[in-house]
């Protein structure tokens, strides 16, 4: 049986995302919600490519409770701006699981996500993509056993991105750093998004690097968080404890 989608945001990454999830066997797209719908496009299948109406566009206006029960899913996955956590409470009245990859929550908003974790499954990940979250754990574990290096994050991101990457200030606070020391941000055109951690020691160099080089990755890893978080009873999980959890158990697997 598909999981039936719904999915906050339609711009550059939302779209990418949109036709990574249509294209799934194991998921069903039904609506996109996004912040204005143009008249001449109701329907995202066609946007995407396809000859079938499907997924149709619609705005915050329309997640009554009469919506929710003509349109029902089983997970949203939100890639809009971040506005959207005032209508969490709704789908967790409804049993919705929520995979949110919004990167510049306040402290307000995240306190609201995590509150209504008591009331249905919500995984948050700045950054969704599987290859950072790899890049995270190796991080961690490196600096517990070379305490002494000396460690730098570098960000870099395509020019019209004017704030700190929320994942390298993620990166920052799970290594103790101070960002406004440690973390160097590069703006140029091009790059879609690249994160590396350096550790200096005498000798030698240590660099952790991903690169995000089609926003496709952004959709893969919110299929696969959105895979995960469909048989997790309700809580706040991160990609972080989806990836231990499976790291642990190929561990255990290869003895």
């Amino acid at each position: 049986m598909s999981l039936k989608v719904g999915l906050f945001g339609f711009g550059r990454t939302g779209a990418v995302v949109a036709g990574e999830i249509a294209k799934d066997p194991e998921l069903s797209l039904q609506w996109i919600c996004r912040r204005n719908v143009e008249n001449t496009q109701h329907f995202a299948s066609r946007v995407l490519g396809y000859d079938s109406d499907f997924a149709p566009f619609i705005t915050a206006d329309h997640l009554t409770e009469e919506f929710f029960k003509s349109h029902p899913v089983d997970l949203v996955i939100d890639f809009s701006t971040g506005t959207t956590t005032q209508v969490y409470e709704k789908l967790a009245h409804h049993g919705i699981k929520i995979v949110s990859a919004i990167s510049n929550y306040n402290d307000s908003e995240l306190n609201r996500v995590k509150s209504i974790s008591t009331n249905t499954s919500v995984l948050y990940s700045p950054n969704i993509t599987l290859g950072i979250n790899w890049l995270l754990m190796a991080s961690k574990i490196l600096k517990s056993m070379i305490p002494h290096a000396d460690v730098e994050v570098v960000e870099e991101h395509f020019r019209q991105k004017k704030d700190i990457s929320g994942t390298a200030l993620k990166l920052a606070h799970h290594l103790d750093l101070d960002p406004n020391e440690h973390v160097n941000s590069i703006r140029v055109g091009g790059i879609v998004g690249k994160h590396e951690v350096i550790f200096g020691l005498p000798y030698q160099t240590i660099r952790l690097t991903h690169e995000s080089i089609n926003r496709a990755a952004f959709g893969t890893g919110a299929i696969f968080a959105a895979k995960w978080l469909r048989d997790q009873p309700h809580g706040f999980y991160s990609m972080e404890q989806v990836l231990q959890q499976s790291f642990k158990q190929k561990l255990r697997e290869m003895q």
